[in-house]
């Protein structure tokens, strides 16, 4: 369970650093769709914070308790206006809000113990822990992040 715990936690501190280093991408290849007719590098990122703020403010406070989780927000609509806004803020604006959100959200789990990772809950009718249902986020980054290396080659 610890190497599960401690890896959440691993990708969370290099994924800082790996939005990080985007800084220094021109703002071409920010601007970039990572393939013909797909988000730009820049609406990739952009949609990530409010994921990570739903997570905050719709998932942990309810995980530890026996209350049922609120129901999710449309998926289209949230992905939609985080990269219209995206498009509209600056790189630094954006890499800023994934930066800022990202240490908040890595803050909050860092102080969970062994046995809250454990903890099961029930999403619909799935039924999963905590460890799983951050590896699922995990792997929705790095699917992303994947993205964007074949785009910007760095």
């Amino acid at each position: 369970m610890q190497q599960d715990k401690t890896y959440v936690i691993k990708h969370y501190i290099k994924s800082l650093d790996w939005i990080d280093n985007l800084r220094g991408l021109s703002e071409a290849q920010w601007r970039m769709p990572i393939e013909p007719g797909k988000w730009s590098v820049a609406e990739v990122i952009g949609h990530l914070p409010p994921w990570d703020k739903f997570v905050q403010n719709y998932r942990i406070p309810f995980l530890f308790t026996d209350e049922r989780l609120p129901k999710g927000p449309d998926v289209a609509h949230l992905n939609t206006m985080a990269a219209k806004k995206s498009r509209e803020q600056t790189m630094e604006e954006t890499l800023n809000d994934f930066i800022s959100t990202r240490r908040q959200l890595l803050q909050d789990i860092q102080q969970w113990t062994d046995e809250q990772w454990q903890r099961s809950f029930k999403i619909g009718q799935s039924e999963m822990t905590i460890i799983d249902y951050f590896v699922g986020l995990i792997n929705h980054d790095l699917h992303h992040f994947s993205q964007i290396q074949n785009v910007i080659h760095v």
